[in-house]
């Protein structure tokens, strides 16, 4: 990712936290720079948290593979419509529910029940 697509992203997902924020979607404060792990410019939803011992990133011949999980008490639909309404500014363009495209990559979010919260799984993989 270019120089200025990499500024604009961050730009992007600080307006998208701060705008959570006004909504009220977090609990607690969320810093502008709450990415999820192994992105560069892939907010994490608020009310999310980071699992940094289960997060792998490594670049192939192919381009780089990265899968990152985080969890919290947030429900199923309010992740894939934050997610939504995310990625496509930043570039990705839906291919199905979950999976999102963009420059020679593909991205897949999952959530898993667990417990009282959830599990997200974010895989980014070339396309």
């Amino acid at each position: 990712m270019s120089k200025p697509h990499r500024l604009l992203a961050r730009l992007a997902a600080s307006v998208v936290i701060g705008v959570g924020l006004l909504w009220g979607a977090a609990s607690t404060p969320v810093r502008a720079d709450a990415f999820v792990d192994g992105f560069e410019d892939l907010p994490l939803m608020p009310g999310l948290t980071n699992v940094p011992a289960a997060s792998v990133s490594f670049d192939a011949a192919a381009g780089r593979i990265v899968v990152a999980f985080a969890e919290g008490k947030v429900r199923m639909p309010d992740v894939r419509a934050f997610y939504a309404e995310t990625l496509p500014q930043l570039g990705w363009s839906v291919d199905q529910a979950g999976r999102w495209m963009r420059e020679g990559e593909v991205l897949t979010v999952d959530t898993v029940v667990e417990g009282d919260g959830l599990v997200v799984r974010f895989e980014l993989t070339p396309r």
